[in-house]
């Protein structure tokens, strides 16, 4: 039996939105395996520091960072000017908050659609030509179980995600028979950031991490099958194996990797 090993050497992979949480786990993840990595982000202060960092956990790993605010077309063709071909396109920008459904204005559900989709819409439509041309290349989109279980206190954020879905399908009809493979990941409950405030707001401070995240699941999550929190890196590791060429045969999928969270037998 041969081991797999996911290399990605010789490979440029960009992914958005990389300097914290799920975007970096997933900078980290694609470096570790080789790929020439590229870490965006708005500030150009907040880059250097997320490619400080990525160089510590991953040394030797070849890391450029491209700041530019991908949600405004003009900040997409900055990226796109210093970066001009990517092999590995991870459309992971976003953005999310709660809101009552009644009191998302206009100006709200434009500003989501800028950043968590057309962000993508736009990069997808830069970097897949040359893609096709070269007859490889990745592209994923960073949804998230709220893509299909629409949560109440923002659904402006869950019909964003479900347009990623439907934006995957209909790119990768468009790379079909190329060599280029474009997916969906649907992110289930993550450990990001911030999140461990929030878990202790509703369950006993007193408790150790690991025991007061379960009990948030099990109130407050009971949907899922993996009883904790997702780490960053697990939702990494699932990335760099749609981007290898181990995954050639996968396209136009919508991948989870959200501990069960999505009660379907489907993807």
């Amino acid at each position: 039996m041969v081991a797999m090993h996911l290399d990605l050497s010789g490979k440029t992979a960009l992914v958005t939105g990389s300097t914290q949480g799920i975007g970096e786990a997933i900078a980290v993840a694609l470096a570790r395996a080789g790929a020439r990595t590229a870490v965006n982000g708005r500030r150009a202060d907040v880059v250097d520091e997320a490619v400080a960092r990525l160089r510590e956990v991953a040394p030797g790993a070849d890391v450029v960072g491209v700041p530019a605010d991908v949600s405004t077309a003009e900040g997409a063709a900055s990226l796109v000017a210093a970066l001009p071909e990517v092999d590995v396109l991870v459309n992971n920008v976003g953005v999310f908050g709660a809101r009552p459904a009644l009191e998302i204005t206009d100006d709200e559900w434009r500003r989501y659609f800028e950043v968590n989709v057309l962000a993508a819409v736009r990069l997808t439509r830069a970097y897949l030509p040359g893609m096709r041309e070269r007859g490889w290349g990745r592209v994923q989109y960073i949804a998230s179980d709220s893509a299909v279980v629409i949560p109440a206190e923002m659904i402006h954020y869950g019909v964003s995600k479900t347009a990623l879905l439907g934006v995957s399908r209909g790119f990768a009809k468009e790379a079909a028979g190329s060599g280029v493979t474009v997916n969906c990941v649907i992110a289930g409950p993550t450990h990001t950031g911030g999140v461990e405030d929030f878990v202790y707001q509703l369950v006993d401070r007193s408790l150790p991490w690991e025991e007061a995240q379960r009990e948030f699941m099990r109130a407050h999550r009971p949907q899922s099958l993996l009883g904790r929190l997702i780490e960053p890196e697990e939702i990494g590791n699932l990335v760099v194996y749609l981007a290898s060429p181990q995954a050639s045969a996968t396209t136009g999928a919508a991948v989870r990797v959200d501990g069960g969270y999505v009660d379907s037998i489907l993807p």
